[in-house]
């Protein structure tokens, strides 16, 4: 029988650079391939697999939860959808949840309530939502318009009115590009697709205090970094400030899609009956499923547990950045969201890592992106560690 990739390639859209990959099973932070090969995974699925492939309790739950109820309407209600809703509120600065199921669709919600609560209050021409250069929030035409990055652009002009860009991290930037048209600031505490950047420290208070003395809203985009991706259960928590909307997908429901907007009650509000929906959000699978996420983050102390390793991870980049200054230009991050820029393409070292038996990122070229399972242990991080160095003198010598 020809194989897995060759049948692919004959029927699915060619959207995706897939490396010759097929996976069949995963087990905490390791995948195995179609010819028996374990790999170490510190891509996660793009930061979905927080608390590791196939954990028991997820698998558990969503086992227990499609035997007696895979999907109903949001007609009505079921009990893992309002269990969660509740779980969120009480961890989040949050009063109610909407429920969908991807980070774009999230995010285009977001900019929905955003407009919504704008006209709301009789600001008829304000619909502007002004985001950040480098940014990336979705595939949508909305959430790719919002996506600050002309590279996505390409092909699928015109873009969406509405929507101005600033440089990240600029606060005097962002000020001046605030008029009575802006409805919303969309920001990512740190920019996952655009190099793993930080925000610089006060930047998110400085951006939450503008919108507050203009009358707009400020929306987080976590979707990368919520769900304990930065060692907090979402990012914005070390920043000491809050939104007025956030948006959540990637690592909620442990591999099942889900998103979710979470804003404040005011805020909330202004999306009544008809005005938005999806007809699989809160579903009571994915519901089930991140409720276990939820579980396993918070009541099994998995936060706690992943700091000393994300520490040496950390630590161990940094080494390799003193000890190849001539390849290395830094290490950036927070938690387990870890980014090493080198001065040359990184795909070689992608290659390298992978003939190792080690799963790795590259973004915006040059970046390598580390965003592994939130159970990886001290073991599996000096194995990433020499994979990566090995590949790096491999790559470049």
């Amino acid at each position: 029988m020809v194989g897995w990739i060759e049948r692919a390639e004959k029927v699915l859209f060619q959207t995706y650079a897939r490396f010759p990959l097929v996976f069949t099973k995963g087990e905490g932070a390791r995948l195995w391939d179609d010819q028996g090969r374990c790999f170490l995974d510190l891509v996660a699925g793009l930061a979905v697999c927080n608390v590791g492939h196939c954990h028991p309790k997820v698998v558990r739950a969503i086992q227990e939860q499609s035997s007696k109820l895979l999907h109903v309407s949001n007609f009505y209600y079921n009990a893992p959808m309002v269990e969660l809703a509740e779980r969120l509120v009480s961890l989040s600065f949050a009063d109610r949840v909407f429920f969908c199921n991807s980070g774009a669709e999230a995010n285009e919600g977001a900019i929905k309530l955003a407009r919504k609560f704008a006209k709301d209050r009789g600001k008829d021409s304000s619909f502007e939502i002004i985001t950040m250069n480098g940014s990336f929030h979705g595939r949508t035409m909305a959430t790719l318009t919002a996506t600050a990055q002309e590279k996505y652009h390409k092909g699928f002009e015109p873009m969406v009115e509405g929507f101005r860009y600033v440089p990240f991290g600029d606060l005097d930037a962002l000020k001046e590009a605030i008029s009575p048209r802006t409805c919303a600031v969309m920001v990512e505490p740190i920019q996952g697709e655009g190099g793993v950047r930080l925000a610089p420290p006060g930047y998110l208070k400085g951006v939450r205090e503008l919108c507050d003395k203009e009358g707009i809203l400020l929306i987080l985009d976590e979707v990368q970094t919520g769900m304990g991706r930065t060692g907090t259960l979402f990012a914005h928590e070390s920043e000491g400030v809050t939104p007025h909307v956030m948006t959540l997908a990637k690592g909620i429901a442990g591999g099942i899609p889900m998103g979710v907007v979470l804003a404040t009650e005011d805020v909330a509000m202004s999306l009544t009956p008809g005005t938005h929906a999806s007809t699989f959000g809160g579903n009571p699978v994915a519901a089930a499923a991140a409720n276990a996420v939820l579980e396993i983050l918070i009541d099994d102390n998995l936060l706690e547990q992943m700091a000393p390793v994300a520490r040496s991870l950390k630590q161990g980049l940094e080494r390799i950045a003193e000890k190849y200054p001539e390849l290395v230009v830094e290490v950036r991050g927070r938690g387990l969201m870890l980014g090493m820029e080198l001065k040359e393409p990184c795909r070689p070292v992608v290659e390298g890592c992978m003939r190792r038996g080690v799963l790795v990122n590259c973004t915006v070229e040059k970046v390598l992106r580390l965003v592994p399972p939130l159970v990886i242990t001290l073991e599996d991080v000096e194995e990433a560690l020499q994979a990566i160095e090995a590949a790096m003198v491999e790559a470049y010598g």
